[in-house]
C-alpha cells in the first residue's frame, strides 16, 4: 500500500467541482465531516439553487461559488488558494450526449482543461479528476482493469476519454500531481433519473409498470458513499499515484434485468415489467458488459467497497421512500 499523503484534513483548503450533483454533494458531505475547507463550484442559475446542496447538513459549513466549469475565469476563481481539488463537474447523460454532443465537448473537455489550467497555474498540491467506466465501452476483457482499450461508444464516452487525456498530459508535460479516479456503475441517494436504479425505483414505488431499456447488458455497482471514499483515498496516496489511473468499483456484474427484479423484489409491490424501444441504445452504442479489476485501488489506496448491492439498495429505497424525494422525480416519462 502507497504511504499516504495526508491523514488529517482539518483545515485543508478544498475545491469540489460539481459539488452539487449526485456523487460531487457526498463527496463535499463526507470531506466537511473531516475537517476540511470546502469551497464547492456549483452551476450558475438564475434560480440561485445549489444543487443537492441546497438540503444538505453542511450548507451553512461551505464556500459556495456559482459558476460554469467551461468559463475559464470562473474556474480560476474557484481554483485560487486551493490545495486539493476534485473535478467532478461534468455533463454524463448518455442518451443527451446523442442530441446534443458539442455541449459534452465544451463541458467535460474544455471544461476540464480550464481545470488542469487552473490547477497549474495557482499551483495545487494535488487534483483527483473524475473518469468513468463508460470509456472502457463494452469489456473485450474481464475483469477490466485500467490497462483495458478505450473505446468511445458514445460522445459522453468519447469526451471523457478526451478528458482523461488531457490529465494525462499534463501529469506527463508538466508535472501536474493529478490522480484520476474511474468508478464504474455509482448508485444512491439522490441519483439522476436517467440512470436505471432510480428509474426503476421510482416507477415501482409509483406505478404497475416499470419500463426498462436493454436488460442483457451487465452492471458493475458501487454504493455513492464507497465511490466518495475512492476519492478521498485518492487524494491521500503518496506520490506513487501520480498520473495513474484507479477502477472503483465493486468486482462483481449483474443483469440489468436481474437488477430490475432485485429492486421489485425490495420494494415489495406488485408491479409488471416492460421494455420499451425509447430507452434502449443504438445498438453500436450499447456497453454489453462491465465488471471491474479493482486490485489496483485495493493494493495501492486501501480502498474497497464496504456497502454490499443489496445493502445499497435498500438504503436507496429508503431514501426515496421519503415524504417528498419521490415527487421530485418525473417517473411517469422517459428522462435523457
Amino acid at each position: 500500500m502507497l504511504k499516504k499523503m495526508t491523514h488529517n484534513w482539518t483545515g485543508k483548503r478544498v475545491l469540489v467541482t460539481g459539488a452539487g450533483g449526485f456523487i460531487g454533494s457526498h463527496l463535499t458531505e463526507h470531506l466537511t465531516s473531516l475537517g476540511a475547507q470546502v469551497r464547492a463550484l456549483v452551476h450558475y442559475n438564475a434560480l440561485g439553487q445549489w444543487g443537492w446542496l441546497d438540503g444538505s447538513d453542511v450548507r451553512e459549513d461551505l464556500e459556495v461559488l456559482p459558476g460554469d466549469i467551461a468559463d475559464r475565469d470562473s474556474v480560476r476563481k474557484a481554483a485560487e488558494g486551493r490545495e486539493v481539488i476534485f473535478h467532478l463537474a461534468a455533463l454524463i447523460g448518455i442518451p443527451y450526449s446523442y442530441q446534443a454532443p458539442a455541449s459534452y465537448v465544451r463541458t467535460n473537455i474544455e471544461g476540464t482543461l480550464n481545470i488542469l489550467q487552473a490547477a497549474l497555474e495557482t499551483g495545487a498540491e494535488r487534483v483527483v479528476h473524475t473518469s468513468t467506466s463508460e470509456v472502457y465501452g463494452t469489456a473485450q476483457y474481464v475483469p477490466i482493469d485500467e490497462k483495458h482499450p478505450l473505446q468511445g461508444q458514445s460522445p459522453y464516452a468519447a469526451t471523457k476519454i478526451g478528458a482523461d487525456k488531457l490529465a494525462e498530459s499534463f501529469f506527463r508535460s508538466f508535472n501536474l500531481p493529478v490522480v484520476t479516479v474511474r468508478p464504474f456503475n455509482t448508485y444512491g441517494p439522490r441519483q439522476s433519473a436517467r440512470a436505471i436504479i432510480p428509474t426503476v425505483i421510482t416507477q415501482a414505488l409509483s406505478g404497475e409498470v416499470v419500463h426498462v431499456g436493454a436488460t442483457t447488458p451487465t452492471r458493475d455497482l458501487n454504493f455513492v458513499e464507497d465511490t466518495a471514499r475512492g476519492f478521498i483515498a485518492a487524494a491521500e496516496a503518496d506520490e506513487g499515484a501520480l498520473g495513474e489511473v484507479f477502477n472503483i468499483g465493486s468486482g462483481q456484474e449483474i443483469a440489468i434485468g436481474s437488477l430490475t427484479a432485485l429492486i421489485v423484489e425490495l420494494v415489495g409491490r406488485q408491479v409488471r415489467v416492460v421494455t420499451t424501444s425509447e430507452r434502449m441504445r443504438p445498438e453500436k452504442s450499447e456497453v454489453e458488459r462491465l465488471l471491474c479489476d479493482n486490485t489496483r485501488a485495493r493494493e495501492r489506496l486501501g480502498w474497497r467497497p464496504q456497502v454490499t448491492l443489496r445493502e445499497g439498495l435498500q438504503l436507496t429505497i429508503a431514501w426515496f421512500s421519503r415524504s417528498g424525494q419521490i415527487g421530485m422525480y418525473r417517473h411517469d416519462r422517459y428522462q435523457v
